[in-house]
C-alpha cells in the first residue's frame, strides 16, 4: 500500500539541485491534485521544490504516491509539509518547511515506512531545510505538539491470529489480560479512491474502554488497520462488512497494539454470552 522507497527517492532527487533563483509562475492547486486541497490557499508555484515543471504529466500522477502515507495520519503536519513540497505557496518568496517540521513529521512517519520495510529517504534528509523558523514553515506549537504525543497512536505490529473457534470463558481471560476490548465492523471498498481502502463501519463499541479515548478510538483504530496492512487484508473482505471484537493494549508510551481478534459471526453465542457476563465479571 505505501509506495516504494525507490520510487519516493525518484520524486525527490530532483529537489536537491533547486534552483530558489530559477523563474517560477503561479497556477490553480487543480482539482485532481486532491491530497492538497484545504491547506489554506489555491495557488502553487511551477516548478516546485521536486523540480516538476507540469501539472498533467509529473505534479498529479506524483502527488497520488503520497495519498496512502497521508491517509494513516502519522502526523498532524505531515500533509502540509509534503504539499509545501509538491505544491509550493504562491507569495513573493519560496516558503520551505523548516527543518523542525520536517523532524516533526519524519519521526513520526518515519516508523510507518519502516513497518513496511522501508527507510526515510535520504533525498529528506531533514538538514537541507531552513533553521530559522520566521523564513520557514514552522511546525505545530508546544501545546499541540504534547496534545499529539500524548494521544494513543497505533503501532507497527505482527498481526494476531483471527480466533473463531473458541469458548466464552477464553474470551473473558482475553478481556482481563488486555487494557481495552472494541467491537468493530470493517470493510475494504471495491474500487480505488481517494478514501481509506480499509474502513471501519460505524461508531465503535466499547467493551471496556481502558485508556481509549471514546472521540479518537475510530480513528485510532482506521489508522492501525492501515498501518498494519496485512491485519487490513486479513479482517476484510471486499464489499462485505465483517464483525469482530479487538482486544488490546496501551503502553506506557501511548502506542497502541491489538493482541486477541475474536470473529463475531451472526449466531454465535459465546462471544454475546462474554459480553453479558463481563458485565460482572471479577479478573
Amino acid at each position: 500500500m505505501f509506495f516504494p522507497v525507490l520510487m519516493m527517492c525518484s520524486l525527490l532527487n530532483a529537489a536537491l539541485p533547486f534552483d530558489l533563483g530559477q523563474s517560477t509562475r503561479c497556477v490553480s492547486i487543480p482539482p485532481e491534485m486532491s491530497v492538497c486541497h484545504d491547506v489554506g490557499y489555491s495557488e502553487m508555484r511551477l516548478p516546485n521544490f521536486l523540480g516538476h515543471t507540469s501539472l498533467e504529466n509529473e505534479v498529479i500522477p506524483k502527488s497520488e504516491d503520497w495519498r496512502p502515507l497521508l491517509q494513516t495520519g502519522c502526523h498532524p503536519q505531515a500533509r502540509t509539509f509534503v504539499c509545501s513540497l509538491i505544491a509550493p505557496v504562491c507569495l513573493d518568496t519560496f516558503i520551505q518547511p523548516c527543518r523542525s517540521m520536517c523532524v516533526a513529521v519524519r519521526d513520526s512517519c518515519a516508523p510507518l515506512l519502516a513497518c513496511q520495510g522501508q527507510a526515510w529517504p535520504e533525498a529528506l534528509d531533514c538538514e537541507r531545510f531552513p533553521a530559522e523558523e520566521d523564513t520557514c514553515l514552522s511546525p505545530v506549537s508546544k501545546e499541540t505538539a504534547h496534545f499529539y504525543k500524548v494521544m494513543p497512536k497505533p503501532t507497527c505490529q505482527g498481526c494476531p491470529a483471527v480466533e473463531e473457534a473458541f469458548a466464552y470463558k477464553s474470551v473473558l481471560d482475553a478481556f482481563c489480560q488486555n487494557d481495552f476490548a472494541v467491537k468493530v465492523k470493517v470493510t475494504r471498498r471495491r474500487f480505488p479512491s481517494e478514501e481509506p481502502e480499509f474502513e471501519i463501519e460505524g461508531r465503535v463499541e466499547f467493551i471496556s474502554q481502558g485508556q481509549l479515548l471514546p472521540y479518537d478510538t475510530h480513528s485510532l483504530l482506521q489508522q492501525w488497520m492501515l498501518i498494519n496492512e496485512s491485519c487490513g487484508q486479513r479482517l476484510t473482505r471486499i464489499g462485505r462488512s465483517l464483525l469482530y471484537v479487538l482486544a488490546g493494549d496501551v503502553q506506557a508510551d501511548g502506542t497502541v497494539s491489538v493482541k486477541r481478534i475474536f470473529q463475531w459471526h451472526k449466531r454465535d453465542t459465546q462471544l454475546t454470552l462474554a459480553v453479558r457476563k463481563w458485565r460482572h465479571h471479577k479478573c
